[in-house]
């Protein structure tokens, strides 16, 4: 009798059409509890962006997928260097990733590729840039809240001095780049 009881206790139990639909509605809510979090961590804590192009490298290159921290700029405002992923100003369907030059009222100038700020007669420290720049461009003044961007792969970065609508305001920027995690994976400087 006792090993009739240990064959029956090894053999797979067969599953009532009720716990068969229990399981499944189990799986159905542990599945859209999944999607919700997702929504709500992309709509308010993170933006993911891919860089499409070669306008920041070799900071950041063509292909890399980064995360953006969407809560950055709820205290403070974006600074000189950061890099921020917004709406392209020209169509705000597009992301564009750019790094902060010039700040809400300063006027910038671009001479044989440099950066000044303010009619400073030293160019602004840019380290990130690795290639040396060319062009001129400016003098312009930014408006009191907008920012000024630039790539820094200046030679091929379509960015403020090339926009029909020069200034990103800090209502379309979505967020700071912070982490690249395709292709190569790390904190973004």
């Amino acid at each position: 009798m006792s090993r009739n009881a240990d064959n029956n206790s090894n053999k797979p139990q067969k599953m009532t059409k009720a716990e068969i639909k229990r399981e499944i509605m189990e799986w159905i809510l542990i599945l859209e509890i999944a999607v919700v979090v997702a929504v709500v961590v992309n709509m308010f804590l993170i933006v993911n962006a891919v860089i499409p192009s070669a306008s920041m490298e070799t900071t950041i290159m063509t292909g890399d997928r980064i995360f953006g921290n969407r809560l950055a700029y709820n205290n403070h405002d974006p600074e000189r260097g950061d890099i921020v992923i917004f709406k392209f100003p020209d169509d705000e369907s597009q992301l564009f990733i750019k790094r902060v030059i010039g700040l809400p009222g300063e006027t910038l100038e671009v001479k044989d590729g440099k950066v000044y700020i303010n009619g400073s007669s030293t160019p602004l420290e840019e380290p990130y840039v690795t290639v040396d720049p060319m062009g001129d461009y400016g003098p312009v003044t930014i408006p009191s809240d907008g920012y000024f961007m630039m790539g820094d792969n200046r030679n091929q970065s379509a960015d403020s001095r090339f926009w029909q609508h020069p200034f990103v305001y800090k209502e379309k920027i979505l967020g700071k780049a912070v982490f690249r995690y395709f292709r190569k994976f790390g904190k973004i400087e």
